[in-house]
């Protein structure tokens, strides 16, 4: 007899969700995570009286959580204190003029109405748009598996509806917006959006522009931190026997006549199992863990042909005033093509500005308990890569801090430098050495076209019977609602086929 039914490799919300939905399904289930907390990216740590997330700063399209906490009996409001973000965020521009969009879609038609009459209605039009993709795509293709074209197949037959909104795959963000709104100022407030896939609006597929949308739906924050959503999927897990370790790396997949049969760890212990769920990326898993004897030719070569999604650095503030923001979110503003050219002519030569565009998260305007009396936090993220051009992370970390601070102090939160009473950053060298996130790539691979659904690596392996895969590496991507789904999506395969 195995030591478990399942053993899962990393307690990110894609491993910890499937794990979750196993133990409630019956299955002695252990989770193997390699560092000191769980989460991955979804977490949250303490430093001198201020909580700080370590990435993952908000939730929204909240319908696949819902539906993993239904399944095993309870309720997504039922285990986390979701707080309603409004306004939905704030967009500052160089000069210090800001846009602040409210969560109304009325309200937000009207504000952009007074910029532009032509765009404030087309903003209504880009709703009724984006309303029926959003519907369509929690009812398919954020569900259901991708790992054939049978299975996309599958999808439509499901929700004949998708079939009309296929074309858009092969335009992209930039291309849908473009189709509904003109004025220069109306683009700053939806193009940063995109990077929440990790690659500029011209490389993100088209649905995708949906986001500006779906923020509309409503935009939420655990409170206590983004670390409540992996904890709850622990605590209801550990309800049906859920287990899981923490320090405890694993070094390789135990592969016989092509099958996963468990784990050793990097200290030698061997754990056995009858299905192996991973939930690290899956270039690391399949080159390491399984390794590349264990896989045809062609396997080898499609692993070895991904790219790395884009890495961030993350300065995080502890602040002794309230600054002078008006929203969870604050976006620096930039439009699509502001972004996309930056993409070309900086990040993919490694040329590092310390003025651009980039996110402010102030998560204590939501929650004032992650911060002592009177005082705030702040996650500001400038753009930054992992490949720099000269130096590396290491040697320009404090020049890179006090730049940043000079910059958002210059014209988005005035005052900010004379209040700073911490302040340390997460380099993508720091990702990639403390969450083992190679080259720092926070949504494990890239989600252009050639990387989508049925061109990502698949939930179900296809050369190694009884290993799966979830998480940011697989269908349907990177971003807290997507890795959750992609762990229910595993957890129903397993069930289908394993048991």
């Amino acid at each position: 007899m195995k030591d478990y039914d399942v053993v899962v490799i990393g307690a990110g919300l894609g491993g910890l969700s499937s794990a979750a939905l196993l133990s409630a399904q019956g299955h002695r289930v252990l989770v193997l995570e390699q560092g000191e907390r769980i989460g991955g990216c979804c977490s949250s740590f303490e430093r001198n009286g201020f909580h700080f997330d370590t990435g993952a700063s908000i939730v929204e399209i909240i319908k696949p959580i819902e539906e993993v906490f239904k399944k095993m009996g309870t309720t997504l409001q039922d285990e986390i204190d979701l707080i309603t973000c409004d306004p939905v965020m704030s967009v500052i521009r160089k000069d210090g003029s800001r846009m602040t969009i409210p969560l109304s879609i009325k309200k937000t038609g009207e504000l952009i109405a007074e910029i532009s009459p032509e765009d404030g209605r087309r903003w209504f039009d880009f709703v009724d748009f984006c309303a029926e993709l959003v519907e369509v795509s929690l009812d398919t293709f954020f569900s259901m598996p991708a790992d054939s074209m049978g299975d996309m197949l599958k999808m439509v037959r499901k929700n004949p509806r998708l079939a009309k909104y296929l074309p858009v795959f092969l335009s992209s963000y930039q291309d849908t917006l473009q189709r509904f709104f003109k004025d220069e100022r109306v683009l700053e407030s939806m193009g940063y959006q995109s990077l929440y896939f990790g690659l500029p609006p011209a490389l993100v597929p088209g649905p995708y522009a949906m986001i500006p949308y779906t923020e509309q739906m409503g935009i939420y924050y655990p409170r206590g931190g983004m670390i409540k959503i992996p904890e709850a999927l622990q605590r209801v897990g550990e309800k049906f026997g859920l287990q899981v370790r923490l320090n405890s790396p694993v070094a390789r997949v135990i592969v016989e006549n092509q099958r996963a049969q468990g784990v050793v760890l990097e200290d030698g212990t061997p754990i056995t199992s009858d299905v192996v769920v991973s939930n690290v990326n899956a270039k690391t898993l399949y080159t390491y863990m399984v390794g590349e004897e264990h896989l045809p030719q062609i396997s080898r070569q499609g692993i070895n042909s991904y790219a790395y999604s884009k890495a961030v650095p993350m300065i995080y503030v502890g602040l002794d005033y309230e600054p002078p923001l008006e929203a969870h979110h604050s976006l620096v503003a930039a439009s699509p093509d502001d972004i996309t050219q930056y993409w070309w002519n900086h990040v993919e030569i490694g040329e590092l500005l310390y003025e651009g565009y980039g996110l402010i998260c102030w998560a204590s305007h939501s929650d004032d308990s992650l911060a002592p009396k009177g005082k705030h936090v702040l996650n500001l993220i400038p753009e930054g890569f992992y490949n720099l051009k000269q130096g590396n992370w290491d040697d320009i970390k404090e020049e890179f801090i006090e730049r940043s601070l000079e910059y958002y102090d210059s014209f988005a939160i005035p005052g900010l430098k004379d209040h700073v009473k911490y302040v340390d950053c997460a380099t993508p060298l720091d990702y990639e050495r403390r969450l083992r996130l190679p080259q720092g790539a926070i949504y494990a691979l890239q989600q252009d076209l050639t990387a989508q659904a049925v061109f990502r690596p698949a939930a179900r392996s296809k050369n190694i019977g009884g290993l799966y895969l979830t998480g940011s590496s697989t269908h349907p991507g990177g971003g807290v609602p997507t890795t959750i789904a992609s762990g229910m999506i595993a957890s129903n395969l397993i069930e289908k086929h394993e048991f």
